[in-house]
């Protein structure tokens, strides 16, 4: 059974270097898994907007590139932190690539899936930009759908903070 709060559990940024999700405790984390030719890629721009806007006050957001649905992130990490750069502008942390159901699911996302299932009670991730909000207090505050915009999770977000 996972925990009910943020677990210390490892990722690698997407440069490889290792970190601790626990060492986010005490912020709100905006966890997303991305992909980089998908309808939804544009959402980067709204997920940089976030993070300008709210970094200072403690806000976190962690991309987490996918590659399981349509093959739609199919580059190596430092292609995919090229195109993020490039095309969005995005500057908050990107991490390496990872699998967010099966049994090769990243330990991360068994635990968000655990703590805040989808519609109907579903676990699995349908598609990308998925997104958990975490609080402050390392527990899931919030699952959203791929086609909720950024900027519709601003209230939620100031609420948290």
């Amino acid at each position: 059974m996972p925990a009910s709060t943020l677990p210390d559990i490892e990722a690698l940024d997407i440069s490889g270097k290792a970190v601790r999700l626990a060492d986010h405790a005490g912020h709100v984390l905006l966890i997303v898994n991305t992909a980089s030719a998908c309808g939804f890629t544009p959402q980067f721009a709204g997920l940089e907007q976030l993070w300008a806007t709210y970094r200072d006050r403690g806000l976190v957001v962690l991309g987490f590139p996918s590659n399981e649905f349509g093959g739609q992130d199919p580059g190596s990490n430092d292609q995919i932190a090229s195109f993020c750069q490039k095309n969005y502008g995005v500057s908050f942390p990107m991490m390496a690539k990872i699998e967010v159901n099966g049994a090769g699911a990243h330990p991360l996302y068994a635990w968000l899936k655990e703590q805040a299932p989808g519609l109907l009670g579903s676990k699995g991730i349908k598609w990308n930009f998925t997104k958990f909000l975490v609080g402050r207090d390392g527990r899931v505050l919030k699952r959203y759908a791929p086609q909720d915009a950024p900027a519709k999770l601003a209230a939620d977000i100031e609420a948290a903070l």
